[in-house]
């Protein structure tokens, strides 16, 4: 086959793939207590107010607030108190004009109480009187129905990743199940002669395999579930048996060491043998992970990244990442960010995105960034990175001192 090489700007290459890539999002429903981190499937709404009754947000006396006006130190309002609210249950009490009721955190107001004045502002006479030092407004100290969420109103959206307080929340209402996206299956393939497994001794000439690991763990990160095809040797009927059977089973295919232009590389050719319409990218215009390939083969997104780590793992999270979360129903997942200092020039080449990796130091109170340089096959150019800056493109590089937007790992 003739050499199929020509680089795409990320954009191109994002547009054009989305172009042939239509996501179907499978659903499961599941225990809302076991859904942390999952991206629900289904917007929902509140099935009754919340709380569904007046209750105390403090220990004190609940009261008619116009009891209290005027009350002072040294002019208290005198109340008789009539009994105290059962914790767990309403009561069955109901004020009349000059009287209270004990009530603690959470106790629901019994019938003719409108606030709750703090114990620390109320002084006992005996066991059937206090004074009250302070007055209280009305609807004071208490939490009123539906004053956290009414029946009816939209609670949360599908496509949301749902958090600890999701799940409290939704527990609080009583929804105990929810619909959630199932994690898309996500094929590894790696390939070379030359890799052999980390727990395998390496002689010369042999590297212990990184990349099926590390993308394993980003595929998790990511929301996917990753499925490891071990290494394949660099013969074509091996390796196309293997991509076969991962397109067969999988979601999204992930090809290890198989975007090289080298003549030994046939993932191209092996790619456009899955489906139609095949390669659409070969090529983009970033460093590292210029040789990517992007692919579409009968509905499947396959992906061939580079062989060399640091590159591998920047384009996953640049195209295999979007993919996932499209299959997940949710948008990309939020990175953190920070501003610092460029702690020295960074020079790139005019037609590229650069993407290079830096360490955040503290310095006279402001943080800086200082570049990690390494060739891309050296795994600790990751290991010491703290984060990753983009040069854009065609910007010619950023200067010593100037600000730039870190994206931390």
């Amino acid at each position: 086959m003739s050499e199929f090489f020509t680089v795409q700007t990320p954009k191109d290459a994002h547009r054009l793939f989305s172009e042939h890539f239509h996501p179907r999002v499978r659903t499961e429903r599941i225990p809302t207590a076991d859904a942390l981190d999952r991206i629900l499937a289904e917007a929902l709404t509140s099935p009754q107010d919340l709380p569904e009754f007046a209750r105390s947000t403090v220990d004190g006396y609940a009261v008619n607030a116009v009891d209290t006006y005027g009350a002072s130190g040294g002019l208290p309002a005198f109340l008789t108190v009539i009994g105290e609210v059962p914790m767990g249950a309403t009561s069955s009490l109901e004020l009349g004009s000059g009287e209270a009721v004990l009530i603690h955190t959470g106790g629901a107001l019994p019938a003719g109480a409108t606030a709750v004045v703090m114990v620390e502002e109320t002084q006992r006479i005996d066991d059937a009187a206090i004074e009250v030092l302070k007055p209280v407004a009305e609807g004071e100290n208490v939490i009123q129905i539906g004053e956290d969420i009414r029946r009816g109103d939209l609670l949360m959206t599908a496509g949301r990743p749902l958090r600890p307080q999701d799940i409290g929340g939704l527990l609080a209402l009583g929804i105990t199940e929810v619909s959630v996206a199932q994690p898309p299956r996500v094929a590894v393939v790696s390939s070379g002669d030359e890799v052999v497994p980390p727990d395998q001794p390496t002689t010369p000439g042999q590297i212990r395999d990184i990349n099926s690991y590390s993308l394993a763990a980003l595929i998790r990160r990511a929301g996917g579930e990753p499925i490891l095809y071990g290494i394949v040797p660099d013969r074509r009927e091996a390796l196309l048996a293997a991509m076969q059977k991962a397109h067969h089973e999988a979601d999204i295919v992930v090809l290890s060491a198989g975007s090289s232009v080298s003549y030994r590389d046939l993932s191209v050719d092996i790619i456009e043998e899955l489906g139609a319409p095949g390669v659409l990218v070969h090529g983009l215009s970033v460093k590292p992970g210029k040789p990517t390939i992007l692919a579409v083969c009968d509905g499947v997104p396959v992906f061939g990244l580079p062989g060399n780590p640091v590159s591998a793992m920047v384009i996953f999270d640049l195209v295999v990442t979007p993919a996932i979360r499209a299959c997940l129903g949710a948008s990309a997942p939020a990175h953190t960010r920070i501003q610092a200092r460029l702690a020295r020039n960074v020079a790139s080449a005019t037609g590229r995105e650069d993407y290079v990796q830096v360490r955040i130091e503290a310095r006279d109170g402001e943080s800086w960034a200082v570049p990690v340089f390494g060739k891309s096959n050296l795994i600790y150019t990751l290991v010491n990175a703290d984060g990753v800056i983009q040069i854009p493109l065609d910007s010619g590089g950023i200067r010593e001192g100037a600000w730039v937007t870190v994206t931390l790992h």
